[in-house]
């Protein structure tokens, strides 16, 4: 992710590139800076490949540590518990630091307010445009006595903007809220943003398709 971040199609993430990881790896310290923004330790899991070398390895981890993060790699998709060991540990540690965990709003701010401060604050955008579908979805969240719950923003994971393509760590941007919906159940309000689909959301071709079982009983088309 942080080579692609670096501008590296997503087929040629495999190989080594120490560049465009130098290049990607700024979006990485803009989530280790969010997290401080909370007032707590800081832990980087790095999710390791097989592909991943120890020249990348190395620069992550020499990166985190001159944020003064903590670092682990984490194996559990290949090893399961076991690859999760060395994660789990410096997760452990980190609670047991000094922390003073605060939000970064409150929730006697408005709607909008609180959707200001995530985009300004954690997304880094300059501004927040509401759609005329949004600003009625708004008021009928208001009339149902909403306006007090926390927000759930629903955004691409591609970017800390609402567009895909904007990679690595953009500035002044511009986010668009085209709608919102009450999870009056749950506790909180849904702002969507972007062109998001949320779940059950699937590609063209779902991965399902792939799975097949042979006349000897294997299966085929597992991750």
């Amino acid at each position: 992710a942080l080579k692609y971040n670096g501008g590296v199609p997503k087929a040629e993430v495999s190989a080594e590139n120490l560049e465009a990881l130098k290049n990607g790896i700024e979006n990485l310290g803009v989530h280790i800076d969010n997290m401080r923004k909370y007032n707590v330790p800081v832990v980087v899991a790095i999710n390791q490949f097989g592909t991943d070398t120890a020249e990348e390895l190395e620069f992550i981890e020499s990166y985190c540590k001159s944020k003064g993060a903590d670092f682990a790699l984490s194996n559990v998709f290949s090893k399961g518990g076991e690859g999760g060991t060395e994660l789990a540990k410096k997760v452990v540690e980190a609670c047991e630091k000094p922390s003073d965990f605060a939000p970064i709003y409150s929730d006697d701010l408005t709607i909008k307010e609180k959707v200001d401060k995530i985009a300004k604050t954690i997304y880094g955008a300059s501004r927040v445009n509401y759609t005329k579908a949004a600003e009625k979805a708004l008021k009928q969240i208001q009339a149902l006595g909403g306006e007090k719950l926390p927000v759930c923003i629903a955004k691409t994971q591609y970017s800390l903007s609402d567009d895909p393509t904007l990679l690595g760590a953009p500035k002044n941007f511009e986010i668009t809220v085209k709608n919102l919906t009450l999870s009056n159940g749950a506790g909180f309000v849904v702002v969507y943003t972007g062109d998001i689909m949320t779940m059950p959301g699937l590609p063209k071709v779902p991965s399902a398709e792939k799975i097949d079982v042979t006349e000897e009983g294997k299966i085929n088309g597992l991750f």
